[in-house]
């Protein structure tokens, strides 16, 4: 084979003819190694398919939330009471069922400065349609003072934080106008904290605070 290439090719001697032959089959592996290469080039996207199979997994989650699981914050039912007396804003509350007086008292506000929540029993559990009276004395009543079976003159003491309109008009030298501007004053500043402020309400002096006085209290 090397003699009849170099017959061929006058002037190459045999060493020459051997290194073309060398360059030759080099080419020649080149050009092969390109072509398989070529051809492996598809295999790649292949091999990222099975990754697609994993989306079905998180379909249907409802934005992240774990397939089946239940919902919360479902409106429980509620009870409905009013608070009145030294809170810091009195009226109506709505708590979920199961709350206690401690949570109608927060929700109020908060007890009034210096207010002594003996009378009161914090952890009971609130009754639906209740009224909870902050600072008012104990359930028993004190009588009377001497001589008030007189027409105009209340059989009990007063409370000024809880009375209606219609019982404070059964104070002395206390008509419709005065029962009123004294519902209204406490609307206004959350209850009496001492009988002296029915000297703060329109119409009420040092002489009607005397009269007043032994038939009311906070």
């Amino acid at each position: 084979m090397p003699g009849l290439t170099a017959a061929r090719l006058p002037g190459l001697g045999a060493p020459q003819v051997t290194v073309l032959a060398v360059v030759v089959a080099v080419g020649v592996a080149l050009a092969a190694w390109w072509v398989v290469r070529d051809q492996a080039a598809p295999v790649g996207p292949l091999a990222a398919q099975p990754a697609a199979s994993a989306e079905p997994l998180v379909a249907g989650t409802g934005g992240g939330e774990p397939a089946g699981a239940t919902s919360t914050g479902e409106t429980g039912d509620t009870v409905t009471v009013d608070v009145t007396g030294k809170v810091r804003r009195p009226g109506i509350v709505v708590l979920d069922v199961g709350a206690r007086v401690v949570d109608a008292l927060e929700a109020a506000g908060g007890e009034r400065e210096g207010v002594d929540l003996g009378t009161l029993n914090l952890a009971r559990v609130l009754v639906d349609g209740e009224q909870i009276v902050v600072g008012a004395p104990q359930a028993t009543v004190p009588s009377a003072p001497t001589g008030s079976a007189t027409p105009g003159v209340p059989p009990a003491l007063v409370n000024l934080n809880t009375a209606t309109q219609a019982e404070l008009e059964t104070l002395p030298d206390v008509g419709p106008v005065t029962a009123l501007a004294i519902v209204t004053w406490r609307d206004e500043h959350g209850g009496f904290t001492s009988v002296d402020e029915l000297l703060e309400v329109d119409g009420i002096g040092d002489v009607t605070l005397q009269k007043l006085a032994p038939y009311v209290t906070v």
